[in-house]
């Protein structure tokens, strides 16, 4: 089997790759019946060099190759057809944008495993940059904070080295008296609750902190329990419910409004799920949020006035609350919106090594060995020209209907 780590086509180029240097050479040592070679690139963060000096053959076409792995969706005409493919496709929940992909991918007779499908037997997913989002995405909402009020200056977070340099650069400043909730459970909360507590900020249960005053700065993490409850029913929370029957939960955030400045959403939102508030809530005198750091990134989800998503180069969208609208960023009287897609790209030697430390020791040796537990299987999306019958419930989104 021969695998090979492709450029990243989508352009602005990301700079994360899926196999490091270290990682990949270590899979040709390991396995005799397995090739992993590297598409050359000047975009990714470990170079041809990089990946030279470990032994690993950096070419120019992967058309002879099995198994094709990068990163971000690849465009439409640079699809190999009858090849394996590893991406992240974004195709699944049936996104508009990504419909062309999706065809192109069965009817070229792709074999389309997708990162963001790969799941344990037990449940939850095996690979991802969700830590990273969390991570970067804090500092964001710190940086935010400081552009809006002067207290402070951060460099951008891509021009930080590493996770180090980060954490470095925010214990260099002064963190202001504010209260930050933390919403979310999973890889991205993971991430950024790391950051918070790497700051030494202090951690208070959702009742302490809507009920007592501090004079330092202090975050609250809120789970959905705290954040929906049941509409017509005092039955205790119960979290499959939940996730089976979301129109049977209204919002229960409000009271956090009141209490809050800074907001990092963390957590995993679906449309059919209540805002955390409205945008005509935005403008009562006592909603005290002012800077969200919103990296779940739904657009107009669950932050109504994430208005759309951001970049790094322009990273935060401003909402005016009286006038009901969007204005420039940093304003006094506007909620500032960190609303970045891709953030784990700003930090993406970290990103990358993660990523590839999982892929490497968890997915390939499936590739290689047999699929005992169905995970590979389990993420398939299409191939041979069809559909795979766990996702046969996209076939209307790919005859266009």
């Amino acid at each position: 089997m021969k695998i090979a780590l492709i450029r990243e086509r989508k352009m602005p180029a990301d700079r994360r790759v899926a196999i490091s240097p270290a990682d990949a050479a270590e899979l040709n040592r390991s396995f005799e019946n397995l090739e992993v070679v590297v598409e050359s690139s000047e975009d990714r963060i470990f170079t041809d060099e990089d990946y030279a000096r470990r032994g690993v053959e950096v070419i120019e076409d992967a058309s002879d190759c099995d198994v094709l792995m990068g990163v971000k969706e690849v465009p439409v005409d640079a699809l190999i057809p009858d090849k394996t493919y590893f991406f992240f496709s974004h195709t699944h929940k049936e996104q508009e944008y990504n419909r062309k992909l999706l065809q192109a991918l069965v009817s070229k007779g792709i074999r389309m495993i997708d990162y963001e499908c790969l799941e344990w037997p037990t449940g939850g997913r095996v690979i991802g940059f969700g830590r990273w989002a969390g991570v970067v995405g804090v500092y964001n909402g710190f940086l935010t904070w400081g552009k809006k009020f002067g207290e402070y200056t951060l460099k951008p977070a891509y021009e930080c080295a590493n996770f180090e340099d980060l954490i470095r650069q925010l214990r260099g400043i002064d963190i202001p008296n504010i209260r930050i909730a933390l919403t979310g459970t999973g890889r991205v909360a993971g991430g950024a609750l790391e950051v918070l507590n790497a700051l030494g900020i202090d951690r208070v249960d959702p009742t302490t902190y809507l009920t007592e005053e501090f004079n330092r700065a202090v975050f609250t993490c809120l789970d959905n329990e705290e954040i929906f409850r049941r509409k017509d029913s005092d039955e205790p929370w119960d979290r499959e419910h939940f996730y089976a029957n979301h129109s049977h939960y209204e919002c229960a955030f409000e009271p956090y409004t009141h209490h809050t400045d800074l907001l990092i959403n963390g957590m995993y939102w679906e449309d059919d799920m209540p805002a955390l508030f409205t945008k005509e809530e935005t403008a009562h005198d006592d909603f005290s949020i002012q800077v969200i750091a919103d990296i779940t990134c739904d657009v107009e989800g669950s932050v109504p006035i994430t208005l759309r998503a951001t970049s790094t180069e322009d990273p935060v969208v401003a909402w005016d609350p009286i006038t009901q609208r969007e204005i420039l960023p940093y304003s006094p009287q506007c909620i500032d919106v960190m609303a970045v897609t891709n953030l784990p790209t700003e930090l993406p030697a970290d990103a990358s090594r993660d990523f590839s430390e999982v892929l490497s020791k968890e997915i390939v040796p499936l590739l290689v060995n047999g699929d005992p537990d169905g995970i590979l299987r389990g993420a398939t999306l299409c191939e041979n020209g069809e559909l795979t019958e766990k996702y046969s419930y996209l076939q209307d989104f790919v005859d266009g209907k």
